[in-house]
C-alpha cells in the first residue's frame, strides 16, 4: 500500500521543478522529488534516520510548530525562510525559500507536503529596488535642498543687487561720465540676466517634479499681451523693430494662470525680438468657436529655424548651434518653459519656421465663456451641485475642470495613493474621472475593470489623457470605460462627455 502511495506521489510531483518533500505523522520523509535531491544534495535512502520533528533548526525557526498545526488542523499555511539542518549543513549558499505546507490524506493515512519555492531572486531584486528607491529619495532630497539654497542664497541677494543698481543707475545718470554709465548698464543687465536664468531653472525643476501649482482664472488675453509688449518695448525700440498687433474684434477671455501666461508670452515675444535683426514682430489673436479655443500667433521676420532643429526646439537647454549661443543671450530654457506653461493651462504650442525668412509661434488656450455670468457661491447652492469623484496626481486637470464646471459640479479630488475602493460604495457622486499618466496606465486599466465589477450604480468612468493612440484607448474601452478625452479638450468636449447641455455662447 505504501508503494502505491509513493507511486502516486512520484506521478504527481516528480516533474515539478520546485523542491518537494512529503512527511508522515511520525515526521519521517517518505518522498522527495528530483528537484529536492538536487537542491538539498540527498537521496531518499540517505534520509532514513532523519526526522523533521527532531530537527533543532526547524524548532528554533517555528517551522516545526507550523507542520504540527497542519497535521492537527488538516489545512495549509505558508512559512517564510524555511531552512532545516540538512540544508544548513551543506556547503552551498542558503537559498531563501517560501514554503507552502499543506495536508493530504490517502488511504486513511495523513501526510504533509512541503512545497519549497525559491524566492532568492525575488528578494534580492526587491532589495535592489528598495536601494534604488531609497537612493532616488535621497537624490530628490538633495535636489530639493539644492534648489532651496539656490533660491534663497542666490535669488535674494540678486534681487538686492538688481534693486540698488537700478536706483544708482537712475539717480546718478546725469552725474557720471559715459564710460562709467556703460559699466553700470553692464552690471544691471548682467545681474538681470543671471536672475532670469536662475528663476527659469527653478521653475523648470518644479514643473518637472510635479510641484508647480496653477491658479486658473478668467484672464483678458489682449490685456496680458499689451502688458508684455510694454515690458519688451524698450528692447524692440533699441533694435528699431516694430511690434504690430492684430486683435480679435471683441474681448478675448481665457482660462489661464496669469503669471504663467505672462511668462510664456514674454518668453515668446523676447525670443522673436532677439532673433530679428531688422523688420517686425506681429501678434495676432483669433477665436476657434467650434473648439472653444483662443488662438494667439507671434510672428517675426527674423533668422528662422532650420527644419532639422525644429524637433529639438522645445527641449530644455537646447540651442540650434553654438554660434547662436554666443551671439544671442539665453540658456535654452525659455521655449521649453513656455510650452510647459501653456500645456499645463490646457492649451498647445506649435511652431512654423523657414530659415532666413522668419518664425511663427501659435498657441491655444481654453476660452472662458462664463465670465459674465453671475457667480453663485453660497452654501445652499453648493449642496445642490452634483458631484464628481476625480483622481489627479498633479492637481492640474482638476483645476481646469473646476473652472469648466463651475456652478455645475462639485469636484472631489484624490491622488492615486489616496483613492480607496471603499469610495465606490458612496452614492453621492455621479461620475468618476481619472487623469491618467503613462506611469499609471496599466494600474488605471485594472482599477477601471474592478470598479465596473463592484459599482452597483454602474456610474460612468471618464478618462483624461495625453495618449491618442487608438489601440491604447481601446484598452480602457475593453475595461468598461465609456468616455476617453484626449488633451487638450474643450469645455464643450467635457460637457458632452458628462451629458451636460453645451453652452450656445
Amino acid at each position: 500500500m505504501v508503494e502505491t502511495i509513493i507511486r502516486y506521489f512520484k506521478l504527481l510531483y516528480d516533474s515539478i521543478p520546485f523542491p518537494i518533500e512529503i512527511i508522515n505523522e511520525e515526521g519521517k520523509i517518505i518522498y522527495i522529488n528530483p528537484s529536492f535531491s538536487i537542491q538539498w544534495g540527498y537521496n531518499l535512502s540517505e534520509l532514513n534516520e532523519y526526522k523533521i520533528f527532531n530537527d533543532s533548526d526547524l524548532k528554533r525557526s517555528g517551522a516545526h510548530s507550523a507542520i504540527l498545526k497542519t497535521f492537527e488542523n488538516k489545512d495549509f499555511r505558508f512559512f517564510e525562510n524555511y531552512a532545516d539542518s540538512l540544508l544548513k549543513g551543506s556547503e552551498i549558499t542558503l537559498p531563501i525559500f517560501r514554503t507552502k505546507i499543506f495536508h493530504i490524506a490517502l488511504d486513511e493515512k495523513n501526510f504533509v507536503v512541503l512545497f519549497h519555492e525559491d524566492q532568492t531572486e525575488i528578494v534580492l531584486t526587491e532589495s535592489e529596488v528598495k536601494k534604488a528607491r531609497d537612493g532616488n529619495k535621497e537624490t530628490e532630497r538633495l535636489k530639493n535642498t539644492f534648489l532651496t539654497v539656490l533660491s534663497h542664497e542666490l535669488r535674494t541677494p540678486l534681487n538686492i543687487i538688481l534693486g540698488y543698481s537700478s536706483i544708482i543707475k537712475d539717480s546718478m545718470e546725469d552725474r557720471i561720465n559715459p564710460e562709467d554709465r556703460v559699466y553700470l548698464d553692464n552690471l544691471y543687465s548682467g545681474t538681470e540676466r543671471l536672475h532670469k536664468s536662475i528663476s527659469q531653472m527653478l521653475e523648470f525643476a518644479q514643473i518637472e517634479a510635479g510641484n508647480y501649482r496653477l491658479k486658473l482664472e478668467a484672464v483678458n488675453l489682449e490685456k496680458v499681451i499689451r502688458n508684455c509688449i510694454d515690458t519688451n518695448k524698450q528692447i524692440a525700440n533699441g533694435k528699431k523693430i516694430e511690434i504690430k498687433t492684430k486683435f480679435f474684434e471683441s474681448k478675448t477671455e481665457v482660462y489661464a494662470d496669469l503669471q504663467n501666461l505672462e511668462s510664456a508670452i514674454n518668453n515668446l515675444l523676447n525670443n522673436a525680438i532677439k532673433f530679428t535683426k531688422v523688420g517686425f514682430v506681429e501678434i495676432e489673436t483669433s477665436i476657434l468657436s467650434e473648439k472653444e479655443l483662443a488662438v494667439c500667433k507671434i510672428k517675426d521676420s527674423g533668422i528662422g529655424i532650420s527644419t532639422d532643429y525644429l524637433d529639438h526646439l522645445f527641449r530644455p537647454f537646447s540651442q540650434e548651434d553654438l554660434n547662436i549661443g554666443r551671439n544671442y543671450e539665453g540658456n535654452g530654457l525659455g521655449l521649453a518653459l513656455s510650452k510647459r506653461y501653456i500645456e499645463k493651462m490646457g492649451g498647445s504650442l506649435l511652431v512654423d519656421s523657414i530659415k532666413g525668412v522668419g518664425t511663427t509661434f501659435t498657441f491655444t488656450l481654453p476660452l472662458a465663456l462664463d465670465t459674465n455670468k453671475e457667480e453663485i457661491n453660497n452654501a445652499s447652492t453648493k449642496k445642490l451641485l452634483k458631484k464628481i469623484l476625480m483622481i489627479d496626481d498633479r492637481n492640474e486637470s482638476s483645476a481646469l475642470l473646476k473652472a469648466y464646471l463651475k456652478n455645475k459640479f462639485e469636484i472631489e479630488v484624490y491622488s492615486f495613493n489616496e483613492f480607496k475602493l471603499d469610495f465606490i460604495d458612496r452614492e453621492d457622486f455621479e461620475y468618476l474621472i481619472f487623469d491618467v499618466e503613462h506611469a499609471h496606465w496599466d494600474m488605471s486599466i485594472r482599477l477601471c475593470r474592478h470598479i465596473k465589477k463592484i459599482d452597483s450604480l454602474e456610474r460612468e468612468i471618464i478618462i483624461l489623457s495625453n495618449e491618442f493612440d487608438d489601440e491604447k484607448i481601446e484598452q480602457f474601452k475593453k475595461a468598461g470605460v465609456g468616455r476617453f478625452l484626449v488633451k487638450p479638450f474643450t469645455k464643450n468636449d467635457l460637457l458632452k462627455a458628462i451629458n451636460e447641455p453645451v453652452s450656445s455662447n
